[in-house]
């Protein structure tokens, strides 16, 4: 039987990917490209769209709403894992892309549970890629820890008093997902003085990558979806 690969492409530059996921994306018969929205094109599509070959590959556009839970979405994971599997019985190796590395806040994993529960007998091979933290940390120039340093990657949704325990015992703090909560993030780091030691980063990789330090000149503005705050405490020895 053929098998799914789940190809991390990296924050956003092509240069980036993996050898083996471009040998990976060249090869396989079927592409699945996750989006969020009918009208929208896939990110992860456009970073790798140099390898593929669309006169002898498919590329199956999989729709994902934007929303944390709900039926819709559930039925929207059953239908992709269905297609997916259709295509695997047909003896077609798969390979759904996703932006970053497949285990970290990825898409994959919602569909990756699903085939783990209904669909034991198809193989998984998961190819892992650069995160947006590793890229970000480097295009801002801040190290993500040394030595004893400690590091904590979450969700900026958090509510306050976790999210300002995070920050006081942790030496490194990686904010995810930032865009629409920022101005309330950017109020408590003010307050805990840590607003001049961050970074927001935005598509990290890509041409429209941007670096911001001053992060009062964020504050009111309708940010990019794919960004995140970088927090460093310490400065490198």
């Amino acid at each position: 039987m053929a098998k799914i690969y789940a190809v991390g492409v990296g924050p956003g530059d092509p240069e980036l990917l993996t050898r083996k996921a471009e040998r990976i994306l060249r090869s396989v018969p079927v592409i699945c490209s996750p989006t969020g929205s009918a009208e929208a094109s896939s990110y992860a599509l456009s970073i790798v769209e140099e390898f593929l070959d669309r006169d002898r590959q498919e590329i199956l556009t999989q729709l994902f709403p934007m929303m944390k839970k709900g039926p819709e979405l559930e039925a929207a994971w059953q239908l992709a894992a269905e297609q997916v599997a259709e295509r695997v019985r047909r003896g077609l190796d798969v390979a759904f892309i996703t932006i970053g590395d497949p285990f970290l806040y990825s898409t994959f994993l919602y569909l990756y549970r699903i085939f783990r529960a209904q669909y034991p007998e198809i193989a998984i091979e998961v190819v892992p890629g650069i995160s947006s933290i590793n890229a970000a940390s480097v295009a801002a120039d801040l190290p993500l820890g040394i030595a004893s340093d400690r590091i904590a990657i979450l969700p900026a949704t958090y509510e306050d008093d976790y999210l300002r325990r995070t920050l006081t015992e942790f030496d490194t703090v990686v904010l995810m997902k930032v865009s629409r909560v920022f101005d309330q993030v950017y109020g408590l780091l003010k307050e805990l003085g840590l607003d001049r030691s961050s970074a927001f980063v935005r598509r990290v990789g890509a041409p429209e990558e941007e670096v911001v330090y001053d992060l009062s000149s964020l504050v009111g503005q309708k940010l990019d979806y794919l960004s995140l705050l970088i927090v460093r405490k310490q400065e490198i020895p």
